[in-house]
């Protein structure tokens, strides 16, 4: 259970995060949060779509259609300005809240 809301309250800073460089698709997307986290997270890309179109719908996220010869058609995703700003203060929410957590399990002990 707990595994489920962890995931669910970071899913929207890993995405604004692996789209702030550049663009993504949503299968490349749930792909390098695979990789990236050693297979700890996985996210299905059916699952991944509702939140790249709310996140759009919000105006963090900037999707445009590409297509190239030989290949399916994709949305590939960018960050916005006000999605920049919201990954920053997630960032440090995050942040925060782990510094917190360590403070009071002791995880890092000194």
């Amino acid at each position: 259970m707990l595994d489920k809301e962890v995931k669910r309250g970071s899913t929207e800073m890993l995405i604004l995060a692996l789209v702030e460089d550049r663009p993504r698709h949503g299968y490349e997307i749930a792909k390098l949060i695979e990789e990236r986290s050693d297979g700890v997270l996985q996210f299905h890309v059916a699952s991944l779509y509702p939140l790249l179109y709310r996140l759009e719908k919000r105006s963090l996220i900037n999707g445009t259609w590409v297509e190239k010869a030989g290949q399916r058609r994709r949305r590939f995703y960018k960050l916005t300005a006000q999605g920049r700003k919201v990954l920053t203060e997630q960032r440090q929410t995050w942040s925060d809240f782990f510094a917190a957590l360590d403070r009071v399990a002791k995880i890092n002990p000194a």
